[in-house]
């Protein structure tokens, strides 16, 4: 079951919160919509459900092909998990999941042994068969996500979209819960929309991510792609820490704020602004200059908890530089706070203004 989104666009009143955004799932994948708030992807997510309309002539939703643009959310046969779960508090586990499947169509309802076989079968995919009789104020954080996940494919949907589906949860227990995901959607294979913010999630969970900033789509690709060639200055800065050192691209060389290294995209003379992107486990530390661009700088704070030890410098120039390493390079070095050191970029992501490179 694919999902289209065609030239979507969607106001606010005069408030623009999609921009003729475009998107295809194929069928059995799971994309992350990923993006700051008020980036459009959960008006997007809605829309794709028909909680939502686009605007009139701006756009068109296709289920597998079908066009389904005017069509209601029950004739898409969608299924949701919440970021606040949505579970009926005075419904046990068993009869929060049964409920889609009890208010069902009469022609379509199942016989009560055939509910029970359901519950049971789903509670033992959430590995949760054990707590079918509880209620949901006696559950974890994590449980009742799982409840929610599984009560939303009682109803065998076309499309499983999830907004915002851990972020009430603490770090270790969404770091736990996307993992499992990835597992779930490994064998159940349903077409799936994520809504997130958390990039980690995104890139860890999707089979491709659509970043989405001010209503437009920046980047659509694998999380690879992404991450390692991203589209923009943008979508750069959002995924993840980076160094950002301004300065000018003239001449085939770019000047960014301490450094200076070849940049043969632009050869002519003229000089147009830019700034250089470094994430820091891209840059390494020297004790003295090894014949690579580079720039000195003043160790002045290490924190070596963790999977690596961070690092913040100063630049000669006065630049603020955060380095990561691994720990047993910052052991050989034997880095203290006040050392001078020499700092070397492996890759630098140059940008030039819009319209001027």
């Amino acid at each position: 079951m694919s999902i289209e989104a065609l030239g979507i666009s969607k106001h606010f009143g005069a408030f623009a919160a999609l921009k003729d955004v475009s998107l295809r799932v194929e069928t059995g994948e799971l994309v992350a919509l990923l993006g700051p708030s008020g980036s459009g992807k959960t008006t997007l997510l809605r829309i794709i459900s028909g909680l939502e309309k686009a605007d009139a002539g701006a756009g068109m939703v296709r289920l597998h092909g079908e066009d389904v643009t005017t069509k209601g959310v029950g004739y898409r046969r969608v299924g949701f998990v919440f970021q606040h779960y949505a579970l009926f508090r005075h419904m046990t586990v068993f009869e929060n999941i049964a409920f889609g499947l009890r208010v069902k169509r009469r022609s379509q309802r199942a016989s009560r042994q055939q509910i029970r076989e359901k519950v049971e079968q789903l509670l033992r995919l959430v590995q949760l068969e054990w707590l079918a009789g509880r209620y949901p104020a006696q559950l974890s954080g994590g449980q009742r996500q799982r409840i929610a996940l599984a009560r939303a494919l009682a109803i065998e949907p076309q499309v499983l979209l999830l907004d915002e589906p851990f972020g009430a949860l603490d770090a270790k227990t969404r770091q736990e819960l996307r993992r499992w995901l990835r597992r779930l959607h490994a064998e159940l294979h349903v077409t799936s929309v994520l809504v997130t913010h958390d990039q980690e999630e995104a890139l860890e969970v999707a089979d491709r991510v659509a970043i989405m900033n001010a209503g437009r789509m920046e980047q659509f690709g694998t999380p690879a792609e992404v991450f390692h060639h991203p589209a923009n200055e943008f979508v750069m800065n959002f995924l993840g820490h980076v160094n950002v050192f301004h300065g000018r691209v003239e001449g085939g060389r770019a000047i960014l704020g301490p450094m200076e290294i070849d940049y043969s995209g632009r050869p002519h003379a003229t000089t147009v602004p830019a700034r250089g992107l470094v994430r820091p486990y891209d840059l390494e530390i020297e004790h003295h200059p090894n014949g690579k661009p580079g720039f000195a700088a003043t160790v002045c704070h290490i924190n070596s908890a963790g999977p690596r030890v961070k690092i913040d410098l100063t630049a000669e120039s006065g630049e603020a530089v955060h380095v990561e390493l691994a720990h047993e390079r910052f052991r050989a070095l034997a880095l203290e706070a006040g050392q001078q050191v020499f700092v070397v970029p492996r890759e630098v992501n140059v940008f030039v203004d819009e319209g001027q490179g």
